[in-house]
């Protein structure tokens, strides 16, 4: 069963996701700030975190800087400000997808369930995926010297870990299985996210951006990615 910890200071919103969640087949946790937040993280090990911003004692965006040195987890950003600032300085700082106040329980659900999924925590049927070692190294990628091994969901270069959030890391794998192909922001976005886009969605944009400050330089000094202004983004190639 997917653990899951809720952290927002409005406790009637906690008890009617707390319940929802619980019936889908989550464990919940709830806890009212940022504080109790990465005290509880150390206790335990969660599979998700349901992030809001405007918390009292300790913010979101506070909260998940302090998450992102320490831990590598998927995390959800809840608001009930639909802010640019806030929704760009929450995905610039590791989050893996941002979603306001007030949302529809089943776009919540759809979510939650694709960031598991993708992180290898359950399957469709919410069962864990349990995966083999062996097969896995079979599936590992390689391109530009960047190594990705998926049943690790980790990313190598010359032997150092470039330390990969969930999402970066299936969207850094999803491109280098395509080469030289463009892939839409609306196909990244069901794929990754699990979700359609959006007008002035950037969530796509912004961890293409983050893996851009994360990769190394290229031997061959190319970029890694090049953006088609209303078309997607590509791995280029050398040819």
């Amino acid at each position: 069963m997917p653990k899951i910890l809720l952290v927002d200071d409005d406790i009637e919103l906690t008890e009617l996701l707390a319940e929802l969640l619980s019936l889908e087949g989550f464990d919940i946790l709830v806890v009212h700030n940022g504080q109790e937040a990465l005290k509880e993280l150390e206790i335990q090990h969660y599979d998700l975190v349901l992030l809001d911003v405007m918390m009292p004692v300790l913010n979101g965006i506070e909260t998940l800087k302090q998450v992102r040195q320490k831990y590598d987890l998927p995390v959800l950003m809840l608001s009930a400000r639909d802010d640019d600032i806030d929704r760009v300085l929450g995905l610039e700082l590791g989050a893996d997808d941002y979603l306001p106040k007030p949302f529809n329980d089943r776009e919540l659900i759809a979510r939650i369930k694709a960031i598991l999924r993708r992180t290898k925590v359950i399957k469709e049927n919410n069962v864990v995926d349990i995966i083999d070692d062996e097969e896995n190294d079979r599936k590992l990628l390689n391109f530009g010297g960047v190594e990705l091994h998926p049943g690790r969901q980790q990313a190598i270069f010359e032997g150092k870990d470039l330390d990969l959030t969930g999402t970066e890391f299936a969207l850094l794998q999803i491109l280098m299985r395509h080469p030289g192909q463009i892939l839409s922001r609306e196909l990244l976005s069901i794929e990754i996210l699990g979700k359609r886009l959006t007008p002035y969605d950037r969530a796509i944009d912004m961890h293409i951006s983050n893996l851009r400050k994360k990769l190394p330089e290229r031997n061959d000094n190319l970029p890694w990615f090049k953006t088609l202004r209303g078309r997607g983004y590509l791995l280029v190639t050398d040819k």
